[in-house]
């Protein structure tokens, strides 16, 4: 298997977990109320599901970003010794405009 498959099926994984975690918070703290209304639904194992799956959607691929954004190469110090930035330049403008300055 491809290595960038694994660390996807990897922080998905982890992602889904730790939305598990996070729904499993919201409803033993009773966050506004949800553990109860789920309790007392027909339709709360269905509710819970859909949360965790959205959950774990978003979570996953937050995971999957902070994984391939740390994946990047660090670049050393500047060569010239100072910022990264470029030394300024003076630039002529000349707009091909001519300015006719007659006072009236």
């Amino acid at each position: 298997m491809p290595d960038l498959v694994r660390l996807y099926l990897r922080q998905t994984l982890t992602g889904f977990g730790v939305s598990a975690l996070f729904v499993a918070a919201l409803l033993v703290l009773d966050v506004a109320g949800l553990g109860s209304l789920v309790a007392r639904s027909a339709d709360g194992p269905l509710a819970v599901g859909l949360v965790w799956l959205f959950n774990g959607i978003v979570f996953s691929g937050v995971q999957f970003g902070i994984a391939v954004m740390s994946m990047a190469e660090r670049e050393g110090p500047p060569r010239n010794g100072g910022s990264r930035l470029g030394v300024p330049v003076p630039v002529r403008v000349d707009s091909g405009v001519e300015v006719r300055r007659d006072h009236h």
